[in-house]
C-alpha cells in the first residue's frame, strides 16, 4: 500500500490520522493541509465502509483505529453509514482554500457530502 510519510514516522503518522478522523467525524469539517486531506480520505472511506457493514468485527475496528473513541464510533454506525449508504464511494469533498502564510503549505477544507 502506499502512503505519504507526512513528514512524522509511523507511530505518529497513525495516530495523527486517526485524531484528523475523529475531528472529521464529529465536525463534519475540517481545515488541513492538502496532503494531510488526501491521506484522510482513505481513512474516512475506511470507516465508512465498516460503518455500512455494521456487523461486530467492524465496529471493533472502527473503535481501535478511533483510539477507543465510543461517541465518533456510534455516529459513524447510527448516522454517518445510514446517511451515505446509498453512496458506493466518494463520501468527503476536497476544496482547496489558499497558501499558509508561513511555510507556504497548500490549506484545503474537506468535508463529508451531504
Amino acid at each position: 500500500m502506499a502512503y505519504r510519510k507526512l513528514g512524522v514516522d509511523n507511530k505518529h503518522r497513525r495516530s495523527m490520522l486517526a485524531n484528523l478522523t475523529k475531528d472529521l467525524i464529529m465536525n463534519e469539517a475540517i481545515k488541513t493541509t492538502d496532503t494531510r486531506a488526501k491521506e484522510l480520505r482513505k481513512m474516512f472511506d475506511k470507516m465508512i465502509t465498516y460503518g455500512k457493514k455494521g456487523d461486530l468485527i467492524s465496529r471493533r475496528k472502527t473503535l481501535a483505529f478511533l483510539q477507543n473513541d465510543e461517541v465518533a464510533t456510534k455516529k459513524v454506525f447510527e448516522d454517518l453509514a445510514v446517511r451515505l449508504k446509498d453512496r458506493n464511494g466518494g463520501y468527503t469533498r476536497i476544496m482547496k482554500l489558499d497558501e499558509r502564510r508561513g511555510d507556504d503549505a497548500l490549506i484545503s477544507l474537506i468535508e463529508i457530502v451531504k
